[in-house]
């Protein structure tokens, strides 16, 4: 329950049609969209954020348990939250048919999805429907197929939802699509990966890898998230900020791929060029500094939309209640803003590699039940003691010591071209190239999968 009192202080959106999307097995849900047209055409449309710091006070014990974790941990079989289970999953979330508090960014915009206004604003809203992505993907699907403008086909997966509801996923959809056709033309980056699962038995093995790919679905929360990350950075002016940055990328690296990809012609692998691409450019950080994001191309941008967990974003919206909302002319000290950037940098990343480590261990396990078969790869990397090798169907990615890459020949590393050349008989193994290979160990206290090449 949400405190009565509050409501006469926020702008009421709870007649407006609001909607959340998330993952099938999500429990937290920290942002909704609305939507409403205008008599004049135009359309209404808000981004609507959890009001975590509504609940979660500066200096409190839960503060600084947050603080200190900076970041919610998504391993294979557990989540290790930001906030206590009570907040992301009940106060916090925006679940259906429930009052809650929200930091708001509402736009008025054309059906050409240009920005005519926004507003900031405390709101309290009522989600009328939680669709997963796969629901809301039925109706994008649905929408793709119809014969005519007058006539709608129905997906078979599509959820029976109301008109309103089906034409508001339809309208957003179609505005995203702009918003990301813009991005792009900008230069924007667009490498995306599948996403890495596994299905577990009851007794927490592997008993599936399956993978989940970024769709329309994705792409349509994904535009009005990042709308409302980079609307609210572009209203920091010269006040002390926390920024989500993106330097550019390495010059050398970039030079060495394009001339590896012009080599390599029909033959580069995308997934290939990818990793490559993702390897030249700088990691993202959290900083007072604005130099802008390289990747997404926005002069202004920061976190805004996941305060259940994400501290920076918690961070944020103090920031924009300050400036913002309540019209106080004092800044937070520039010095301790970016030591608090230093750290939640820093504990990003420690999360991210734990959760790279849960998934190599989830690969060993599954690696396990498979030892002494035969499968087929690519070459995923190549250093001076051995190549990876990521097998073609699980995507689990393994090593072949050098020593047994060519049994009795000098392997040399040509880190340029990355590949191994083989001295004496010049055989060579460069990125990308088809390899079959044997699984030999699989080592799940040290995360690892050997394997040696067939033939």
């Amino acid at each position: 329950m949400i405190d009565q009192e509050e409501i006469p202080r926020r702008r009421d959106m709870r007649d407006v049609l609001t909607f959340t999307v998330d993952p099938a097995d999500a429990k937290d849900f920290d942002d909704a969209l609305s939507f409403a047209r205008m008599e004049d055409g135009t359309m209404q449309i808000g981004v609507h954020i959890a009001d975590v710091t509504h609940y979660v006070k500066p200096g409190s014990k839960t503060d600084n348990e947050a603080y200190e974790r900076g970041t919610s941990t998504y391993l294979v079989d557990r989540v290790l939250p930001m906030l206590p289970e009570e907040l992301c999953n009940d106060l916090c979330s925006l679940k259906p048919n429930e009052d809650k508090l929200c930091m708001s960014v509402i736009f008025l915009m054309t059906d050409k999805a240009e920005v005519l206004k926004h507003k900031i604003c405390r709101t309290v809203i009522r989600s009328d429907y939680r669709l997963n992505y796969d629901e809301a993907q039925a109706v994008i699907a649905a929408q793709h197929e119809n014969d005519t403008k007058t006539t709608r086909k129905r997906h078979e997966n599509e959820p029976n939802l109301h008109h309103d509801m089906i034409e508001a996923i339809e309208t957003l959809n179609r505005l995203a699509l702009l918003l990301r056709a813009e991005r792009l033309a900008k230069g924007a980056l667009a490498v995306e990966q599948d996403e890495m699962r596994f299905r577990l038995d009851d007794k927490g093995h592997p008993v599936e890898i399956y993978f989940e790919q970024p769709n329309e679905a994705h792409h349509l929360i994904e535009e009005f998230m990042l709308l409302a990350n980079k609307t609210i950075a572009a209203t920091a002016g010269n006040r002390p900020f926390v920024y989500r940055v993106h330097d550019k990328p390495n010059e050398e690296k970039l030079a060495d791929l394009a001339d590896f990809k012009h080599r390599m012609g029909d033959k580069a692998l995308p997934n290939v060029i990818e990793m490559l691409t993702i390897r030249a450019m700088a990691k993202a950080v959290y900083s007072t500094k604005n130099i802008g994001h390289y990747g997404l191309r926005f002069d202004y941008y920061t976190h805004f939309t996941s305060p259940i967990r994400r501290y920076p974003d918690m961070i944020v919206h103090r920031l924009v209640s300050k400036y913002i909302l309540t019209g106080k002319g004092d800044t937070w000290p520039v010095e301790i803003l970016e030591n608090m950037c230093v750290h939640l940098s820093e504990m990003e990343q420690e999360a991210q590699q734990a959760e790279r480590d849960s998934i190599k261990h989830f690969q060993a396990m599954w690696m396990q039940d498979h030892i002494g078969e035969e499968m087929d790869g690519h070459v995923s990397g190549v250093t001076e003691f051995g190549m990876f090798v990521q097998l073609d169907e699980s995507r689990c990615e393994g090593m072949v010591p050098v020593a047994k890459i060519c049994p009795g020949d000098y392997m040399m590393l040509d880190e340029k071209n990355y590949r191994l050349i083989a001295a004496e008989s010049g055989k060579t193994y460069t990125l990308g190239d088809p390899v079959r290979v044997k699984v030999v160990k699989a080592d799940i206290e040290r995360n690892l999968i050997d394997f040696e090449i067939v033939g």
